[in-house]
């Protein structure tokens, strides 16, 4: 996941179709033709309805574009952002980005499916059980 700090962030892109989306629309209604990167908004940390949308647009609706996540945006959030799906956090401009890319190395791996890795840690290739099995003849 790209990491951005909040001084950095841009609302638009040149040249590029950028949809910003409050939490509270539904991100079914859009046309999604065109469009090169979607703004989803953590108007405050407590506030996930932003993880839902995210996690919409790329398993429901195939969104295969850049998914940023703008607003509140905490350290402690960014493993699940990435896993429901987003590309690119800009963070709050009290937060550290050096701290916050640690998270990522805390965190490495999963059992359970998310919306980037739609399988499970037991059913992607090379970790099935007829290859263990295989191993321990």
């Amino acid at each position: 996941m790209k990491l951005i700090a909040a001084s950095a962030h841009s609302t638009g892109a040149e040249g590029q179709k950028v949809i910003e989306l409050a939490n509270t629309e539904d991100p079914r209604a859009l046309d999604l033709a065109g469009v090169a990167r979607i703004d989803l908004n953590f108007p405050k940390f407590t506030d996930g309805r932003a993880y839902s949308q995210a996690f919409l647009l790329r398993r429901r609706l195939g969104f295969t574009g850049e998914l940023r996540a703008t607003g509140d945006v905490l350290i402690d959030q960014l493993v699940q952002m990435e896993r429901t799906g987003f590309d690119v956090a800009v963070l709050r401009a009290d937060q550290n980005i050096d701290f916050a890319q640690r998270q990522f190395d805390r965190y490495r791996g999963f059992y359970q499916g998310d919306a980037v890795t739609v399988q499970p840690h037991f059913a992607r290739e090379g970790d099935s059980i007829a290859s263990r099995e295989g191993e321990a003849a």
